[in-house]
């Protein structure tokens, strides 16, 4: 073997011990890149239109940042710890009494250590004595719940931060990636820009649904208030329309995850009162029906989320993915569907004939973006110094 092929060989063997590397530490933290990658493909579209208007890639991805991505992380946060707190009002009073209970042990702290907190210096306690203070289920679980808040606050942080550097950056790695592959004319090429306009549609009409939605969502349960019997009000009206905007994401499903439940609660409060109002809980479960089902399934969602997916394949992806994954299969799952559908419909055929790579896709059409007219729309965009064209719109 010549000198030159063993360079090569090593030089193969040190990439491809980096990209296991790089494997595993993507592995580690999916939630983070899933939920970065929902924040870039979700936001792109407003961020091109701003990058238009103030000419600055910095500028208009901090714009999109602060006006979209973190106001949205903002109101799932405060949707989450409202519900917490009613939950736990309702419906965990035992649950406190026993933590409350098992915290009494704090009752023993002497009364002078806060109004003479100077004896504690000339009589300091012993180590058996402090360490009993300062343990126990209650602390834990106090400490646990810190832990949990501080992991999900960095969580978002570094998601926002990853979704701000891919739309700072875009066009750089765009430019890096064609160079790598070849050029406009590789399939890989046509590939990668079938699964990055996927991408977007999926994405950025999500997030577009799910505020259009939650808005629907929230004046509806405003409008049952405003119309809603004595002792039948709905609790929680903006976290619960938040709430059913997400949960209609999901094709088929939509909202009645949310909104039954919410029909249940006012049915149970009329009958404790004697079933007075029942029949104003059936008429608000024929409005939410019409409303927040059959107007979203009917008239929004096929124009808004994924408008070049079937929407039987969305319904398993977001069905299955936080079964396999966790909470962040809603964003990865996705993912790896487009990642899959693309390969199939721009790869798969050629291989399996033994026919040459080529650019076009011919099967299954109507599911997916097409490789060839992306690439005449990226042809017609910006080039970088080489000619190639980035992919993305």
């Amino acid at each position: 073997m010549s000198a030159p092929s063993r360079s090569r060989l090593g030089w193969w063997a040190y990439v491809a011990a980096l990209a296991v590397a790089v494997a595993v530490i993507g592995a580690t933290f999916l939630d983070l890149l899933a939920l970065g990658l929902f924040g870039y493909y979700a936001t792109r579209p407003v961020y091109d239109r701003l990058d238009g208007v103030v000419d600055s890639d910095h500028l208009a991805a901090t714009l999109t940042v602060l006006t979209v991505l973190v106001p949205v992380f903002l109101v799932a946060i405060y949707a989450g710890l409202q519900i917490a707190r009613q939950v736990r009002r309702r419906f965990d009073q035992g649950v406190v009494a026993a933590l409350n209970s098992r915290l009494t042990h704090l009752d023993a702290v002497p009364r002078w250590l806060w109004t003479d907190p100077q004896r504690l210096l000339a009589n300091p306690p012993s180590l058996t004595r402090l360490s009993n203070l300062l343990s126990g289920p209650g602390l834990e679980r106090l400490l646990g719940l810190l832990g949990t808040v501080f992991d999900t606050l960095l969580l978002l942080g570094l998601a926002t931060a990853l979704a701000y550097a891919l739309l700072r950056y875009d066009d750089a790695l765009a430019e890096a990636f064609a160079r790598t592959l070849g050029g406009p004319e590789t399939t890989v090429y046509a590939y990668g820009l079938a699964v990055d306009d996927d991408l977007e549609s999926i994405f950025f009409g999500n997030l577009l649904f799910v505020l259009v939605m939650s808005v629907i969502s929230t004046a509806a349960y405003a409008a049952t208030n405003a119309f809603a019997p004595p002792g039948l009000h709905v609790p929680l009206v903006l976290p619960l329309g938040f709430l059913t905007g997400v949960a209609s994401l999901i094709p088929i499903v939509v909202g009645k995850v949310v909104y039954l439940p919410v029909v249940g609660y006012l049915g149970l409060s009329a009958m404790a009162s004697g079933g007075r109002g029942l029949g104003f809980v059936a008429a608000a479960l024929v409005g939410y029906v019409l409303v927040l089902d059959v107007l979203p399934q009917t008239f929004l969602q096929p124009y808004v989320t994924g408008q070049q997916l079937n929407t039987i394949v969305l319904l398993f992806a977001y069905i299955l993915g936080p079964i396999f994954f966790g909470w962040y299969g809603f964003f990865l799952m996705p993912i790896v569907f487009v990642l899959v559908i693309e390969a199939v419909r721009v790869v798969l055929p050629d291989l399996l004939h033994g026919e040459p790579l080529d650019r076009s896709a011919d099967v299954a059409e109507d599911t997916g973006a097409s490789p060839a007219d992306l690439s005449e729309d990226a042809d017609d965009g910006s080039s970088g110094e080489d000619g190639s064209s980035a992919p993305q719109d």
